[in-house]
Parts: structure tokens; C-alpha cells; sequence
């Protein structure tokens, strides 16, 4: 009985003995087939990259370069390019079909004439908003020499003025603010925006002109600054909107949003304009 008690004992430790060999060959094989689904399973997707570019309004060149860096900072891989120019300049553009995903302008009739010649197959109405406002003033040459401290002065034929263009929102204004109050103004030129008036008395190409509270503000001591009282002044608006034909809807979209937000808003009043 024993010597069959010996014999079972025995041969169940040979099958124990061999078993540990397999289990130790599949543990490995199981490894193995981990290790290569993982080499084949797809890297997690980075976030695409985005370029945008945005048309925006001469008087927005400096405010939007701060706009532009603050953004990206907080949109990791977005990039925003901006082209400045006057804003019947940029409705142009956009007509000819100009590849650019916002549009930025210093007045509501730009916008609204351009959605208007393009049966609004350009301009996103519903995306549409008014992200800041401003006020006209007088930039006097330097020292202002001719005593300027109101508007009538400007009609005085001694005085040099430049305006912008009829056709140029800040054109557009102070033709509208001059008409009202019944003064008579011949400017020596009439530029095609407002950076260019305010270029033409910073360089003592004329005495005076009507440019952007925002502009004036940042030319320091190369202009004097005279404030048109409310009553006889006008406010511009700037909407905002997104392109149809923009590539980058998504984002187009987000940022338009992002500039009526409060970090936008700060930096666009610290910069002079208004609340919208």
C-alpha cells in the first residue's frame, strides 16, 4: 500500500514539475502580445494647430498686438496674424475674397454695407458684435503752436488740417461732427485712415487733425491732445465678425467671442476705448 501511495505521490509532483514550465512560457507570450499592440496602438493626437488672420481697423494696431499676445498665451496652439488697414480697405479685401477668417472695423456702416453687396454670403451676421467704442479729438503739431482748444478753430485758413477720406470711418465722423456744428474746414489732404492723418501732424506735415482719442493717446509729447466736448462729438463702434469663406470657422468663431470677454475688455480700455 505504501510502495502505491509513493508511486502517486511521485508522479504527481512530475506533472506539477511540468506544468510550471508552460505557465511561465504563456505568462511570457501573453507579454509579448501586450508589448506589440502596444507599439501598434496610435499615439493620442496632438491639438491641430491653428492660423488665424484677422482684418482689423488702423486704430487697432497697437491695442490688437497686446489682444494678439494675450490670446495665444491662453490658446496654446493658435496663432493670430493680424492686417491693419482702413476700413473700407478691409471691406474691399473681403469682397475680392481675401484669405482671412475676422474682420474687425471701426464703424457699423462698413460692416453693414459689406454684408449688404454680398447678400450676407460674406460676413456671419449671428457672429456678429460690438467690441469696444471711441471718441474723435483734435491732434495738434507739437506745442500747438496755433493755440487750437476747440473745433471751430480749424477754420481758421492759417491752420493746416488733415482729415481722412469721406469714405473712411474717421473721415465719416468728422465730416459729421464739422456739419453739425456748421464749420467750414479745406484740408490740405485727406488720407486713406486715421494713422495716416495722425502721421502727418506728428511729422509737422500739417498743424491739426481729427484723429482717434486712442491714437493721440499714443503719440506722447509729438502731439497735444485737444478733447471735443460730448455734445459735439461722435462715437465710433467697432463690431466684429467672422468670414464665411475662413477655414478655421471653429476658432474664428472662439476668438470674435474671446473679445468681449473681460481679460479682452481690460485691455482694450486700458488702451483708451471704450466699453461697448
Amino acid at each position: 500500500m505504501s510502495a502505491i501511495l509513493n508511486r502517486r505521490a511521485a508522479a504527481a509532483a512530475l506533472t506539477a514539475a511540468l506544468l510550471v514550465p508552460l505557465s511561465a512560457c504563456g505568462s511570457d507570450a501573453e507579454k509579448k502580445d501586450d508589448a506589440a499592440s502596444s507599439a501598434s496602438a496610435p499615439a493620442p493626437a496632438s491639438p491641430k494647430a491653428v492660423n488665424l488672420t484677422v482684418l482689423a481697423a488702423s486704430s487697432l494696431t497697437d491695442v490688437f498686438k497686446t489682444a494678439g499676445e494675450a490670446y495665444q498665451k491662453s490658446h496654446p496652439g493658435t496663432k493670430v496674424t493680424f492686417s491693419f488697414a482702413g476700413s473700407q480697405e478691409l471691406a474691399a479685401q473681403v469682397k475680392q475674397g481675401a484669405p482671412a477668417d475676422a474682420l474687425v472695423t471701426a464703424d457699423t456702416k462698413t460692416m453693414d454695407g459689406l454684408k449688404g453687396e454680398t447678400n450676407d454670403a460674406t460676413v456671419i451676421a449671428k457672429n456678429r458684435l460690438v467690441i469696444a467704442k471711441n471718441r474723435l479729438v483734435i491732434a495738434a503739431g507739437k506745442g500747438n503752436p496755433f493755440k487750437i482748444d476747440e473745433l471751430k478753430d480749424l477754420a481758421d485758413s492759417k491752420i493746416k488740417v488733415v482729415l481722412a477720406a469721406p469714405e473712411v470711418p474717421v473721415g465719416r465722423y468728422s465730416k459729421q461732427i464739422l456739419d453739425a456744428q456748421k464749420i467750414e474746414v479745406k484740408p490740405v489732404s485727406q488720407e486713406a485712415n486715421v494713422r495716416a492723418v495722425l502721421s502727418k501732424v506728428e511729422l509737422g506735415e500739417a498743424d491739426a487733425g481729427l484723429v482717434y482719442k486712442t491714437d493721440s493717446a499714443k503719440s506722447g509729447d509729438k502731439v497735444v491732445t485737444v478733447d471735443i466736448p460730448d455734445d459735439q462729438n461722435a462715437v465710433a463702434s467697432y463690431p466684429a465678425a467672422t468670414l464665411k469663406q475662413s477655414k478655421n470657422s471653429e476658432a474664428a468663431a472662439a476668438f470674435v467671442a474671446w473679445l468681449s470677454t473681460p481679460e479682452a475688455q481690460k485691455i482694450l480700455q486700458d488702451a483708451g476705448f471704450q466699453k461697448a
